[in-house]
């Protein structure tokens, strides 16, 4: 058997680790731009509950199948991947990036190792492999860190075949009329050159957050941008279910009423169910009719396709192997690649625990030695271990977050799950308005006069909740119900309706005697999304309780319950208000119940 052959070079940028790391640890981008072949991959169970990775790729004159081993790598510092060939002209390859600081920025070391199966793959290391992928790679190296330094509008480019006449003229058609509908002309020209010029790895799943950071724009205004393009004709809308496992999207359907009660995660080899909170994320991709993005892989286990997990390593069986990482103190959640058992670990100042990784749990031993995660596989067979943040993607726009939004209810008003279904939400806050002495109002001023005026207040009630992320569900009579995905966005919106109906009033001529007087009641809690008269509504006990709440105010003031209250984004806006504690007996509800109302200065 041939013995393995290497090659490794250095790379030097001028930006610290941190910065470079989501670039050139972006392994399916970083192919696509090397100009690698896409692939397939079929996940493929084994009877011990992990899962084979099996791609397949045309590689010139080969038919190239392989396996794909899971990545060991510690988030900002290294990766190392492997292949197993079962044909061609290799036995297996891998590949390893390690990054370090040094004072110009950061150090990376890339490194490829190949075993030839046979005289075709030696011939093909000898005629120049190594230092063909060394200027492939290179090129793209350089180019990631030009956008790392500002002198590049995107991180990877391709060269491709440009657009056609008809496809051209519908991306400028639809982005006049994005900028028409509202949307700033940068944002919509960004845009367009992304579904113009950018990788289809880049196009698969356009995620807004995504780029609001990298624009420099508010999230909104992203979010916003996208729906826009949807319903001018620039982009297609996306319902992903992700795997709560390793948050890839493994169902994707193109409306809610398509959405699956739940999936199948190959990669995990678990059944997962979905929530709007936790796991279904709206995502979107070029219009088929301007560019077809095509589907496969340029890297389907790279790091950056979980950033979530900040150390992964497969140890072998009884193996200790100490990792040189960084974990800031907090709660980390700890488990196999596979199904199986898993740990909240906290880290403290002091350090990280051993992870001592059993058949049956996951324990803690000793502290490590500072800057080291240690882990003891006590096993008898290899273990893959996961350590990764509790906290959600960052970029992933929830379900939850969107059809909570103004801008989404409004223009995909039709946008809902079929009838008779039902999804949970596991966090949402509801207000819900009211106006006092409307009555008395329609008796004051006439019926048509206090029609129009209500209707008014409806359109400045909107824009108060729209400037804070959240969108009206409906309207009942003279009332209001409002939804948020973020309970401090849903109080600093309460407290903008409260400041401004004063001025509100004095525009429509009516002074302190006659004018509007709201009434406002906030919780928060976990809801069930439905279809009522073919819009996305709420039902549950948070809802309920919202409304009872709403029922508690004298107007002009603030009723909270107590959960939301205590929320830690919450707890500061009201710090140092007026706040009154009090109860009621509210209908439903057997013993009296706690709220706060926040009184706000006339």
């Amino acid at each position: 058997m041939a013995q393995a052959q290497r090659g490794a070079w250095e790379w030097h940028f001028e930006r610290p680790p941190a910065t470079m790391w989501p670039l050139v640890a972006d392994t399916a981008r970083f192919n696509e731009a090397a100009g690698l072949p896409r692939y397939s991959v079929s996940e493929v169970p084994r009877p011990d509950g992990t899962v084979d990775f099996e791609a397949r790729a045309k590689l010139g004159p080969f038919d190239l199948r392989w396996h794909e081993s899971p990545i060991d790598m510690v988030q900002g510092r290294s990766f190392r991947q492997t292949r197993r060939f079962d044909n061609g002209p290799f036995l297996r390859l891998t590949a390893s990036l390690e990054l370090a600081p040094d004072a110009a920025g950061t150090r990376g070391r890339y490194t490829l190792e190949v075993e030839p199966r046979n005289l075709i793959g030696r011939a093909i290391l000898a005629a120049g492999f190594f230092r063909q992928s060394e200027r492939g790679f290179t090129r793209v190296a350089r180019r990631v860190h030009d956008f790392a330094r500002g002198a590049a509008d995107m991180p990877f480019a391709l060269e491709r075949p440009a657009l056609s006449a008809e496809a051209e003229s519908r991306l400028a058609a639809a982005a006049a009329a994005m900028t028409r509908d509202g949307v700033d002309a940068a944002v919509a020209a960004r845009l367009s050159a992304l579904v113009r010029n950018a990788l289809d790895g880049d196009l698969r799943r356009i995620r807004p957050l995504k780029l609001a950071r990298d624009w420099a724009v508010p999230e909104r205004t992203a979010i916003e941008a996208c729906l826009t393009g949807v319903r001018d004709g620039m982009l297609a809308m996306h319902w992903d279910l992700l795997c709560p496992n390793c948050r890839g999207a493994k169902r994707s359907v193109a409306s809610l009423d398509r959405l699956p009660q739940g999936a199948h995660c190959g990669t995990c080899n678990i059944d997962y169910e979905r929530d709007f909170t936790r796991n279904v994320e709206l995502t979107f991709r070029p219009l088929a009719a301007i560019r077809d993005v095509a589907d496969g892989e340029f890297c389907a286990t790279g790091p950056m396709q979980t950033p979530h997990v900040l150390v992964q390593q497969t140890l072998a069986p009884g193996e200790t192997r100490d990792v040189a990482a960084d974990l800031p103190p907090g709660d980390y959640r700890v488990r196999g690649f596979a199904p199986g058992p898993e740990a909240i670990v906290a880290v403290g100042d002091g350090g990280v625990p051993a992870l001592l990784l059993g058949d049956d749990a996951i324990a803690t031993g000793p502290i490590a030695p500072p800057g080291t995660v240690r882990f003891v596989n006590r096993r008898a067979a290899p273990f893959t271990v996961v350590v990764e943040s509790r906290a959600w993607v960052r970029d992933a726009l929830t379900a939850a977050r969107v059809t909570a939004m103004q801008a989404f209810r409004e223009m995909f008003a039709a946008e809902a799950l079929r009838p008779g279904d039902d999804v949970a939400v596991g966090r949402v806050t509801l207000m819900f308005t009211d106006l006092r002495g409307s009555t008395a109002l329609y008796a004051r001023i006439g019926d048509a006069a206090a029609y129009r005026l209500v209707r008014e207040h409806f359109a400045f009630l909107a824009d108060r909740v729209r400037e804070h992320d959240g969108g009206i569900v409906k309207t009942i009579g003279d009332a209001v119900m409002a939804v948020f995905p973020d309970p401090a966005q849903a109080l600093r919106a309460a407290l903008a309706v409260q400041r401004a109906v004063a001025g509100f009033n004095t525009a429509h001529g009516l002074g302190t005697e006659d004018g509007l007087v709201i009434k406002l009641g906030l919780h928060a809690g976990s809801a069930i999304a439905v279809t009522l008269n073919d819009r996305l509504d709420y039902f549950g006990s948070t809802v309920n309780l919202a409304a009872r709440l709403q029922g508690q105010s004298d107007g002009g003031d603030i009723v909270i319950s107590e959960a939301l209250a205590a929320d830690p984004a919450v707890a500061p806006l009201i710090a140092g208000m007026p706040v009154a504690h009090e109860q009621a007996a509210i209908k439903g509800y057997d013993r009296p119940v706690a709220f706060r109302r926040l009184m706000l200065a006339a």
